[in-house]
């Protein structure tokens, strides 16, 4: 059995894909296409397996080593499985504390294949892609909506998109926090600190030292993107909010008391913003209930945007269904 490392948490397998400092040979894929009953894991949950290590998580761990068995049985045959777990499983020795039943496709995928290629750019480029697989054949497309995921008991249907990003406006120790903690949440981070010091304070950053409004500007914010404002300069508390008010970017926050925020508000209507970008301001950033300790301010606005982007993606998919409604139940072996 391979020792499970923190980093096998993650819950993009295109992260430990484009970190890789080159690709194996070959890796394989493992998908959870179905769902009967409820599960720790929604469908589209993934694992990435190679000879000598493994991420994702498809339960709560109930089957990752036996589904990384078969990955590695996939890599040596060069041939798909399909894998049922739970009711209606061939295998009875593995046992799911939920009850329900789930199918698993283990595919293996060579490194030099095209569709690989453009699942990494889409990450490191932010680009939503459709990824369209029947464990032999795959192919990817950019798509500029979101889709519902689907399974017909043959091929499944995945919609990557782009890594969430969160943008940090502050140097103080709630906003290096939040950075670093956002990191370990597998999110792309960026840092703007004007007049901070020329090195990032962490690494593996995006780190701009100007004025925020030019460096959202730069980065020019998607409606994968989250945005909070921790500094206490006010003006450039301003500015920053009108520009990241006027973005795409799904969630925008700022740090400061409940008793100043109308004329926050009044400031931001000088600075052009009007009253339907204005209401989408969280203010105060975070989750009720936390203390006002850097650790806890990080903690409840990092709370705050992961809930925030999954009500965004769930309104997105809203007139879709699940995978788990499209698709027989079914029983399966290798």
């Amino acid at each position: 059995m391979i020792p499970r490392q923190l980093s096998a948490a993650l819950d993009d397998i295109r992260q430990a894909l484009v970190a890789m400092p080159a690709l194996p040979p070959r890796l394989a894929i493992a998908t959870l296409v179905e769902v009967d009953g409820s599960a720790p894991r929604d469908v589209g949950a993934q694992m990435l397996i190679t000879p000598d290590a493994q991420w994702g998580f498809l339960s709560g761990g109930c089957i990752e080593d036996d589904v990384a068995q078969h990955g590695r049985a996939v890599l040596a045959e060069g041939a798909p499985r399909l894998l049922r777990y739970g009711e209606g499983s061939p295998w009875f020795d593995i046992r799911l504390a939920c009850g329900s039943g789930i199918s698993v496709l283990v595919e293996p995928v060579a490194a030099d294949d095209p569709a690989l290629a453009v699942l990494c750019d889409s990450w490191r480029a932010r680009y939503p892609v459709m990824w369209r697989s029947d464990g032999k054949a795959r192919s990817i497309a950019a798509c500029s909506d979101p889709a519902r995921d689907e399974w017909d008991g043959a091929r499944y249907t995945r919609f990557y998109p782009p890594p969430l990003r969160l943008v940090l406006i502050g140097e103080d120790g709630a906003a290096l926090t939040a950075a670093h903690l956002a990191q370990t949440m597998g999110w792309e981070v960026v840092l703007v600190s004007p007049g901070g010091p020329e090195a990032a304070p962490l690494p593996g950053l995006a780190y701009h030292r100007g004025d925020p409004a030019a460096a959202l500007a730069a980065i020019a914010p998607d409606r994968w993107t989250a945005i909070a404002v921790l500094s206490h300069d006010r003006e450039d508390d301003e500015r920053g909010l009108a520009a990241a008010l006027q973005s795409s970017a799904f969630y925008v926050g700022a740090i400061g008391a409940r008793a100043r925020l109308e004329g926050r508000i009044a400031r931001l209507a000088g600075h052009g913003v009007g009253e339907a970008d204005i209401a989408r301001l969280n203010a105060p950033i975070g989750l009720a209930g936390f203390a006002k300790t850097p650790r806890d301010v990080a903690l409840s606005l990092v709370a705050e945007v992961a809930q925030a982007a999954q009500a965004a993606a769930i309104r997105a998919r809203s007139s879709g269904v699940s995978i788990s409604s499209s698709t027989p139940a079914s029983s399966v072996s290798q």
